[in-house]
């Protein structure tokens, strides 16, 4: 975080050094013993945990029980079903479709920023079936002072944006994996001759393959369509943990 804020003063997007401290100083980390509970008073909470529905589950259902009734629980998920998680903020034990329980889940929303989150400029917004308008209007205002532009998609597998690119990642991947080009032949095909700024596999490496695997897998068991089926390329290479940029290597090698 410190080298992000100096690199926009640096640029003057922040306009001094004391600006940037200040800035800095409103971040506030929780040490382990106080956890979830040091979240107990704010109006929102954005989750952010790995593409992993179970582990979202379990925290979802811990702030649930210790932030505020009224506060927002918003996830950053870009590809697991809103409806799903807002489920388990229902307290164990409690009807969903009770009062209790669907004032509990209707305060769920999806908030799905993309990276790097200081220099994209758009929010998804993903309503479950529980998310109340309330709670909408609320996480669409927050996205909005943060600077970003809103687009809204249905709870489907991957929403928009994943629905999108990662089958579009996943067939580059199957172009490599079948030999109908070479690794530098595919990307630059997309970068020359489509005007992307980056090839699809260069884009998979930035993004971390265990998350396209995984956002891959929610699509094809979420919809049971083999369009969707992951790569075997890909499942071996994250086997292997060739995870991309964040590991050293990917389809690229970043260790030099």
């Amino acid at each position: 975080m410190d080298k992000l804020l100096d690199k926009d003063v640096k640029k003057g997007k922040i306009e001094s050094s004391q600006a940037a401290k200040e800035a800095r100083e409103r971040v506030v980390v929780l040490g382990e013993d106080e956890g979830i509970r040091g979240f107990r008073d704010v109006d929102m909470c954005v989750e952010a945990a790995s593409e992993n529905f179970s582990l979202k589950a379990k925290l979802f259902a811990s702030m649930a029980a210790e932030l505020r009734p009224d506060a927002i629980l918003a996830s950053n998920t870009s590809s697991i079903s809103i409806t799903k998680i807002a489920a388990s903020a229902v307290p164990e034990g409690l009807n969903p479709a009770s009062e209790q329980g669907k004032a509990s889940a209707s305060r769920v929303v999806g908030l799905h920023f993309f990276n790097p989150v200081p220099v994209m400029p758009l929010v998804e917004l993903i309503s479950g079936l529980q998310a109340s308008s309330e709670t909408l209007d609320r996480a669409r205002a927050f996205a909005i002072a943060c600077g970003k532009e809103v687009t809204t998609s249905k709870d489907v597998p991957g929403f928009v944006s994943n629905a999108l690119l990662m089958p579009f990642l996943n067939e580059a991947i199957m172009c490599l994996e079948k030999g109908v080009a070479t690794r530098d032949d595919i990307d630059k095909t997309l970068r020359l001759g489509m005007n992307h700024p980056m090839g699809p596999l260069t884009l998979a490496d930035f993004i971390g393959l265990d998350t396209c695997l995984a956002i891959q897998r929610t699509l094809y068991e979420g919809t049971g369509d083999s369009k969707y089926r992951p790569s075997v390329l890909l499942e071996r290479m994250v086997d292997a943990g060739w995870l991309g940029k964040k590991s050293g290597k990917g389809f690229y090698d970043y260790t030099s």
